[in-house]
């Protein structure tokens, strides 16, 4: 299955040496500081005898309830006090989510602004900031960033856009339950507006980064966005019955029925339907809905088009959602397009006749030709609309596939209808060796243009890591901006004039702030210079640096074993692998290995930071993270191999990937662990039944167990068609599976293979998961149980697939090290 495709799901294990080195600085006592966070999960510890729940504590002024669930021995209770404090430590580290830039009138020198957010453990919330700097020049052309004192909390913010010109700043506020949307329109120095839009205009603006579409107009009067369409009416019923007369309210003689269930986006969407589309006055506070675009469209990504004769149209994005709503989160795979609507005017005009007030509702498809279009961005000069596509994606079925980038060339005078479509990057099919491996980006600036008004700056993945492109639309050639000999990922925040603000990490190093300069004129084969830049965001604790420190990966190519002549020849090329070690060696023996494995499976781990993983290699372990045949990065004919191979040509990879790093020396192959979550979960318990013997233990969190059980009642029940049968799963999907199909599904499921399973196994799951619903991982523990393998799982209530509220995940990745600690003690 799959998260974001970046999304990982990591795990550790820790040596008792090390424990012992923890439990000589922090004594027993300092547990009932940290036992607090456990609070938001039911711990299941299963085993041949018994089937107890247990809650860490209880939820009454955090007193706790049992020092540690039964069965818990001291040394345990003092690696969980141990490992809880090294593990905040990483939590503790800011996260750079957006930044935007300013240029003030009659100055050299920009502003920049950077959202920035930190895990809150004891609210269970992201704490969101504000941090601004002052980015000025000197004469050598060096650049210095003079940083605020402090950042500024954004408490309750849903979105922050800037308007155009950065005179503005617009902050929405979703509320909760039936409260008003606040819109507050700020000017540099103290707030301007503050509009309270009630539920009976719309429900909560998309501020989710896929329907989201928030955008000022060209002369910054009004603003567009997507927000959740108000509820169909549902009947109301008092002591008499039915009320034949509609009404919005009720009263304390009267109910409101149910009605007509109506499908939801799946997966993270929960209770979101209908994202629709309206726009607000700056300066009345008046809101109109698009008038033109029925039920029968979901809409977002909105952007103004370039104005034309004093008219203004508005594109957007549009998802079919008239018949089945399938998840669509992560899922790359819906068919949608690019349309256009005139907007709505404020302006009062009586003289509009009925007939002209029909042809203002008319939207009108753009892209009739292609099968997916979305992020629309309009050039400067406003004479081009480029947008990117997952038409690969769509066409075969696979839910994240190679983009390809197109663009339009827009009518100036007006006259819109169906546009030829002109390709600018197309799908790299099988990329040579080290050339550029075709497009794979999961979002877009809002302004990704360079002065030259053609060349945009992406960020994209390139293998094992994400690097920085530049696109010139004119002519589809594609540069690698960011330093050819770097192996870590970087991403571009935002654009300041000819100059580039972008994030940087690695395995072993925190996000760092880089500042590009081009080197002069633009072009193909321009050259950029990168400064470091220091910043108090990203910073850490001596201990997290000391750790750091002394790590040390790789990205390695792994060789593809029993290649067929029925595989193509990108998916008989090396996938890759990035392995983390310890720059030190401590014995003769290496370090005990944790196997990573993605999700997806058409997802990648990429070379950058991650809290989880960096916490559990800094405990004195290598990581094997497996980028197998089917991951992004590498070339659409890699990634197609995999459907129709699932659980065959995945487990092998990994296992031929575990044989590469033993037959170098650089893992024990008695010391080995494997960790994954969704579609890696599902290859976690497939190696720990096609491969028994050789594996410490096993973490999997929401694992995908058994096809035949998720097809009923996950999201995307066609994933499980098109990932088990291959391109032929689009054409026999069904909502009714025969027996046959459910055979099929069974057989490629971990849960075929559960008669040869000993290895002992933690299972984290989401409770709310609607993407792997939580019966595939119990069924599967349940069955262990049974068995006798030592099992244990820990189910947190109110988490969706990801297990990321801040709690869970600190929880998650805890209780991981203490279970693979545990068995590779024993």
């Amino acid at each position: 299955m799959m998260n974001l495709r970046l999304l990982h799901f990591t795990s550790t294990l820790t040596t008792p040496q090390l424990f012992s080195n923890f439990n000589s600085h922090f004594s027993l006592p300092f547990f009932s500081k940290t036992k607090q966070f456990f609070s938001s999960a039911l711990s299941f510890s299963i085993s041949s005898r018994d089937l107890s729940v247990q809650s860490v504590m209880d939820n009454t002024g955090g007193i706790p309830t049992k020092e540690m669930p039964v069965g818990v021995d001291a040394a345990v209770q003092e690696e969980y006090a141990s490992l809880s404090v090294l593990l905040q430590a990483f939590v503790k580290i800011s996260t750079i989510d957006k930044a935007w830039t300013f240029k003030p009138q009659n100055e050299d020198a920009t502003s920049a602004m950077f959202l920035i957010s930190q895990p809150d453990l004891l609210s269970n919330k992201r704490r969101k900031s504000i941090l601004s700097s002052h980015i000025s020049r000197k004469i050598d052309n060096s650049v210095s960033f003079h940083w605020a004192p402090f950042p500024i909390e954004m408490t309750g913010v849903s979105a922050l856009v800037p308007s155009p010109s950065g005179s503005k700043l617009l902050v929405v506020r979703n509320s909760e339950g039936d409260s008003p949307t606040h819109f507050e329109i700020w000017g540099p120095s103290e707030l301007k507006k503050d509009f309270s839009i009630p539920r009976k205009v719309h429900g909560s603006v998309y501020t989710d980064g896929w329907f989201e579409g928030i955008s000022w107009n060209s002369d910054e009067t009004v603003i567009a966005y997507a927000a959740e369409e108000q509820d169909l009416p549902k009947p109301t019923f008092n002591g008499f019955g039915f009320k034949k007369e509609a009404s919005t309210d009720t009263d304390c003689g009267s109910w409101k029925g149910q009605g007509d269930w109506e499908e939801d986006w799946g997966e993270t969407y929960s209770g979101k339907r209908q994202p629709a589309l309206f726009v607000i006055d700056v300066n009345s506070g008046e809101v109109r809905g698009v008038a033109g675009v029925g039920r029968e469209l979901s809409v977002g990504q909105v952007v103004w088009a370039p104005s034309v004769d004093g008219q203004q149209h508005l594109v957007f994005v549009g998802w079919p959602s008239d018949t089945r709503k399938l998840g669509i989160k992560y899922c790359y795979n819906r068919p949608c397009a690019l349309y256009a609507v005139k907007a709505p005017s404020f302006k009062s005009d009586t003289s509009v006749t009925r007939s002209d007030a029909a042809k203002d509702s008319l939207i009108i498809k753009l892209t009739q030709s292609i099968s997916s279009a979305f992020f629309p961005r309009f050039s400067p000069d406003g004479k081009s609309l480029v947008f990117l596509s997952a038409k690969a994606s769509v066409d075969s079925g696979a839910h994240s596939a190679t983009d390809s980038l197109h663009k339009i060339e827009w009518p100036l005078n007006g006259k819109l209808g169906p546009l030829k479509i002109i390709d600018v990057v197309p799908v790299v099919m099988c990329p040579e060796d080290g050339c550029f491996p075709g497009l794979y980006c999961s979002k877009l600036l809002s302004e990704p243009w360079l002065s030259d008004g053609h060349t945009m700056v992406l960020s994209s993945i390139w293998g094992s890591v994400q690097t920085i492109l530049s696109v010139n639309v004119l002519s589809g050639q594609v540069s690698r901006i960011t330093p050819n000999d770097s192996r870590s990922s970087w991403d571009v925040l935002a654009i300041d004039s000819d100059n580039i603000i972008a994030v940087c990490s690695s395995p072993v190093n925190i996000p760092e702030i880089k500042y590009g300069s081009l080197v002069g004129k633009i072009s193909a084969d321009a050259k950029w210079s990168w400064s470091d830049v220091s910043s108090p965001i990203t910073t850490c604790s001596e201990k997290v640096s000391s750790m750091l420190a002394s790590q040390q990966f790789d990205i390695m190519n792994i060789p593809v074993k029993d290649v067929s002549e029925n595989l193509t020849k990108g998916a008989c090329k090396p996938f890759e692998a990035i392995y983390v070690s310890s720059k030190s060696k401590k014995s003769e023996s290496p370090d005990p290995l944790i196997v990573v494995l993605h999700g997806g499976p058409h997802s990648v781990l990429v070379a950058s930071f991650a809290k989880s993983l960096a916490f559990l290699s800094s405990l004195g372990y290598s990581l094997l993270t497996v980028n197998y045949r089917g991951s992004l990065g590498f070339g659409e004919e890699a990634l197609q191999s995999l459907p129709g191979n699932i659980g065959s040509q995945d487990v092998n990879d990994v296992l031929t990937a575990l044989d590469y790093v033993i037959g170098k020396g650089l893992a024990d192959p008695s010391k080995i662990f494997v960790v994954g979550g969704s579609h890696g979960g599902f290859l976690t318990t497939h190696l720990i039944g096609q491969a028994p013997e050789r594996f410490v233990a096993a973490a999997a969190r929401n694992p995908v167990c058994n096809l035949a059980l998720m097809v009923g009642t996950s999201d995307i029940p066609d994933w499980c068609f098109f990932e088990a049968y291959g391109s032929e799963g689009n054409s026999i999907f069904t909502e009714s599976p025969s027996a046959e199909h459910l055979a099929l599904l069974h057989s490629k499921s971990p849960i075929a293979h559960i008669s040869k399973v000993k290895t002992p196994t933690i299972f984290l799951l989401g409770a709310q998961d609607l993407r792997v619903p939580v019966s595939n991982g119990i069924q599967y523990a349940r069955a262990l149980k049974e068995k006798g393998v030592e099992t244990k799982v820990i189910v947190f209530p109110n988490d969706v697939h990801g297990i990321d509220k801040p709690q869970s995940d600190y929880e998650s990745y805890l209780n991981i090290g203490v279970w693979f600690n545990k068995h590779g003690k024993s």
